[in-house]
Order: structure tokens, then C-alpha cells, then sequence
């Protein structure tokens, strides 16, 4: 049986920082929590991002919710994706039972209710802030790998952004790349192909089928103006917390691939738009993930490729990711090699295949002496978890079996009237309510096709009127019509070559030899 003081000073030298740091709980063995043996999280390593564990009811989203709340409190703008519909209670405080002292007196800290600052948003019409972002935002090669193009239709769509900035032609939302779509098609094919090269038409119907499926999806809602600025993310409010975005995505569970349009324009917003940070002592922002194998179920490889990529890369401006789900497994290893911090709730061992995903589960965390790490995946309470982070060099620290600290605030949803209170008093929500429909691609190139119909029209018109009022050429007398046929015309040719010749011939010039004939006199 490990020995109970050399677990103890194993938690306390690896999960002792210089840093700010919040409580996650105390460090358990043989299934009682070891007073003193406190697992902190150090604010400096948030940015290396996270993965959050487990199976359905084991606490999950509970221990996402303390960790928002501990940014929060560190003045770290925070977040929330939130699919289930259960995190909106973060704005209201929590409430004091048996259960939470218990708990609390065993881990060795105090319980203090709070509500946190909260900003609700949206992707879709419920209420909240409107997120939006253009098509012109997104750029040629990321539409493209979130259309799942191949390199010749990639190509098209990089002509097509080209040929719309040469001619001033805003994409502001989908139906301004439909119109073009159309329009380069049939016809402004010529025009363009001069300027640009040849376009397959195959080309441009794949493209409008794939863009489709995704309006299909919802994606008009999120495609337009007014662009939603990234800034607004990293708002402080006015007590010196972190502002907590709560992204209502209750709807998007049956469109996943709209979802996973937003979660990679974010990114690469995020990462276009914030200079290199290095190594912060906390971060920018940290984002948290809820049913993170949304993004990753109907990802492309070369969606799932920008963004490994992007995660990879974001760390440096000082932003961290963490997914939350119920198998390590739902997230690419590519992209769950990168997350330094894990929290892994209890596994259930139903079939064969669990138990094969469980031992390699338990492949991901460091290797321990004081628990056998399948077997206790299987045995883990509901509040408890398996913890294992990077410490401020960057080096894992050890795994432990950790009693978690309950939120601070409201472990349920908000009333509407809540909800209402909140959206009533946000200044973003009054930003982002009002749908912009400026002049853009759609409305340009439709007036393009107007005013080129009206004047064929005219065209036409003109040249009816014309030969209705006579002003073509004169209707042809009888006479005229008989001279004007070929065998009159002939005719008279014989005639008159026989006159010239008979008066050649009556004034002596008409040659030396000359055959007699009868004459027509």
C-alpha cells in the first residue's frame, strides 16, 4: 500500500508554483482525499491548452465551469461554448448545502458563492449577441477547406476573391458568392476567362452544391455584417474580472459543420488579429469547448490539418484551448498531443471496445506508483478525476486522483427572465442586432445584369420602330421588281450586246472578218 506521507510530498513539490495558480482540489489515495495535498492549476501554463474527460453525468462540465471561474477571477477573459445549454448559470452564485461543506471541509478550503460577470452569445436567432463574419474574412483557402475543395475548384475560388477585388465586388455573405458563382458561369465567362484564364463549368456547379449544404446548415445566419470584432472576446468588467462569453449553441448539434466554420474562423481571426505574446503570466483569453467532438465528427483532413495548426500555433499569442468530451478519443491524436493539461472524469466498460478504449485512455497520463490507472478510470466518483498538468517549466506533473472543488456559482440554468436581464443590459447585444445589407457583390453585379438587359431591349425596340415607321428601304414597284429579275437582266444583256455590235458594224468597226447574219431590224 503506498505510504501516505511520501504521496503527500510527491502532490506538494509537483503541483507547488511561483505563479498565480487556482485550487482544483485536494489529492486523494485509496479513495479518501490527503489533507495538505492540494493540485493547483498555475495560470501561467493556460495558454498550452486542455482536454476535459469523461463519461455523460461524472462532472464534466462542472469542473469547466471552476476553471472559467478561477480565470475570471484572475482577470483572464474567458470563452464558453456551451452546446448543452447548462453553463448560463455562471452568471448567477451558487448556493450553500451539506453536500458543498463536506465537501469543502475534506479538500480544506471555504466555500463562497459568487456570480461572475457574463456576456450571452449567439450563432443562430436566440437571444444574445450576433455572431457574424464575412465571406471576405474567411479568405479564398480557408472557404475552400471548409467546402472541401479539391486544388482546381481551390483554384477557381482564389479567382473568383481576385477577380472581386479588381472590380470593387464586396463577399459579405453567401449569397454574394452564389451571384458571382453564377455569374462567372454564364455571363461574365467570356470577360473573365480573358482576364483570368479558362473556368470549367463542372467546377463552379460543385462549388454551388457544396455551398448549399452549407446554407443547409444554417450558415446564412452566421455569413454577413455586421462582423463580429474579436476584441469584444477580451472585455474586463468593471469589478477588474474577466468577462465570461457564454456561445448559446444549443441548436448546433444537428450542424455540426457550420460549427466547425465558426470555431476555425475564430482561430484564425484570433491568430490574424493578436501580436506574439511569448510566455505571459497569464493568458489573453482562454477558450473552453463543451461536446468538442462536434468539431471533429464531420471534419475534413484538411479541416482537421488548419486546425492542428492553428492550435500549434495560437499558444504564442497568449490563447488556450480546451476541449471538453466524454472519450480522449473523440479528439484527433494530432491535436490531443498538443493539450498539456488533462482532467479525466470516470469511464464506463459496457462492451469490449470500452474496455480497449479505457487501457487506452490510461495510455495518455504519466505513469504512477500510487494508483493502477485502468482499473481506476472504471472506480472514479462523480466530482473526481485524474489530474495531470504542465508546471511552469513545461515539465507533466504527477498524476493524482483528485476530490474537485464545486463551483461558486449556480450549477444550473438561468431562468428566462434572467436571461432577458442580462441581454437587456449588454451593450454588445444593441453592437451586433441590426443586420447590415450594404451594397455588396449580390446587388452590384445584379444591377450589372439589369442595365445590360434594359439595353438589349432597347436595342430591340429601336430597331422595330424603325422598320415600322418606314425608315428602312422603299417596297419595290412591279416594274422595278421585273427589272430587277435575273432573267430580265439577262435578257437585256443579249439585247443590248446585239444593238452595239449591228451599230460597230454600220459605221465600219466592227473588225476584219466579220460573218453576215440577219439582223433583228
Amino acid at each position: 500500500m503506498p505510504n501516505t506521507e511520501v504521496f503527500l510530498q510527491a502532490v506538494q513539490e509537483g503541483y507547488t508554483f511561483k505563479g498565480e495558480f487556482a485550487v482544483l482540489g485536494a489529492g486523494m489515495l485509496d479513495k479518501a482525499a490527503v489533507p495538505g495535498a492540494l493540485v493547483k492549476l498555475p495560470l501561467k501554463t493556460m495558454n498550452r491548452h486542455g482536454l476535459i474527460a469523461g463519461a455523460t453525468g461524472t462532472g464534466k462540465t462542472k469542473t469547466l465551469q471552476v476553471i472559467a471561474e478561477a480565470l475570471s477571477d484572475a482577470s483572464v477573459p474567458v470563452l464558453l461554448m456551451d452546446i448543452k445549454g447548462d453553463l448560463s448559470g455562471i452568471a448567477a452564485a451558487g448556493t450553500d448545502n451539506e453536500k458543498i461543506k463536506e465537501r469543502m471541509a475534506v479538500i480544506g478550503t471555504a466555500y463562497k458563492p459568487a456570480a461572475f460577470p457574463v456576456e450571452l452569445m449567439t450563432l443562430s436567432n436566440e437571444k444574445g449577441v450576433r455572431l457574424r463574419a464575412t465571406v471576405s474574412e474567411f479568405g479564398p483557402i480557408l472557404l475552400s477547406k471548409i467546402l472541401d475543395l479539391n486544388d482546381t475548384q481551390q483554384g477557381l475560388v482564389s479567382m473568383i476573391f481576385k477577380y472581386c477585388d479588381d472590380h470593387k465586388l464586396a463577399l459579405l455573405d453567401l449569397k454574394d458568392f452564389i451571384k458571382v458563382l453564377q455569374f462567372v458561369s454564364n455571363e461574365g465567362k467570356a470577360e473573365i476567362e480573358k482576364e483570368y484564364g479558362k473556368i470549367a463549368t463542372t467546377s463552379t456547379g460543385t462549388i454551388l452544391r457544396k455551398v448549399i449544404e452549407l446554407q443547409q446548415q444554417g450558415a446564412d445566419v452566421f455569413f454577413g455584417e455586421p462582423s463580429f470584432e474579436v476584441d469584444d472576446l477580451m472585455r474586463i468588467a468593471d469589478d477588474g474580472r474577466g468577462m465570461i462569453s457564454v456561445l448559446r449553441v444549443t441548436d448546433m448539434q444537428n450542424r455540426p459543420k457550420l460549427f466547425s466554420t465558426f470555431m476555425l474562423q475564430l482561430l484564425a481571426e484570433l491568430y490574424a488579429t493578436l501580436p506574439e505574446a511569448g510566455d505571459l503570466d497569464k493568458p489573453k483569453l482562454v477558450m473552453f469547448i463543451d461536446e468538442a467532438h462536434l468539431v471533429f465528427q464531420e471534419a475534413t483532413d484538411a479541416l482537421l490539418q488548419q486546425i492542428e495548426t492553428v492550435i500549434k500555433l495560437i499558444r504564442s499569442k497568449g490563447v488556450g484551448i480546451f476541449f471538453c468530451t466524454q472519450n480522449p478519443q473523440d479528439v484527433p491524436a494530432s491535436v490531443l498531443s498538443q493539450l498539456g493539461l488533462k482532467v479525466q472524469h470516470a469511464l464506463r466498460a459496457f462492451t469490449a471496445a470500452d474496455r480497449k478504449t479505457i487501457k487506452q485512455a490510461a495510455q495518455n497520463y504519466p505513469e504512477t506508483e500510487f494508483y493502477k490507472t485502468e482499473e481506476l478510470l472504471t472506480q472514479l466518483g462523480i466530482g473526481e478525476a485524474l489530474v495531470t498538468m504542465l508546471n511552469e517549466k513545461g515539465i507533466p506533473t504527477p498524476l493524482v486522483h483528485t476530490m474537485l472543488v464545486p463551483p461558486r456559482s449556480r450549477m444550473d440554468v438561468l431562468t428566462d427572465g434572467e436571461i432577458d436581464g442580462i441581454v437587456n443590459s449588454s451593450k454588445l447585444v444593441k453592437k451586433y442586432a441590426a443586420v447590415a445589407d450594404t451594397e455588396s457583390a449580390y446587388e452590384i453585379l445584379n444591377a450589372k445584369l439589369e442595365e445590360a438587359a434594359e439595353r438589349t431591349a432597347e436595342e430591340k425596340a429601336a430597331k422595330e420602330e424603325k422598320k415600322a415607321s418606314g425608315g428602312g428601304r422603299k417596297e419595290k414597284s412591279t416594274i422595278e421588281k421585273v427589272l430587277d429579275n435575273s432573267v430580265t437582266r439577262q435578257i437585256g444583256r443579249t439585247a443590248a450586246n446585239v444593238i452595239t455590235r449591228s451599230l460597230l458594224g454600220a459605221l465600219g468597226l466592227g473588225g476584219k472578218s466579220r460573218k453576215k447574219s440577219s439582223s433583228w431590224f
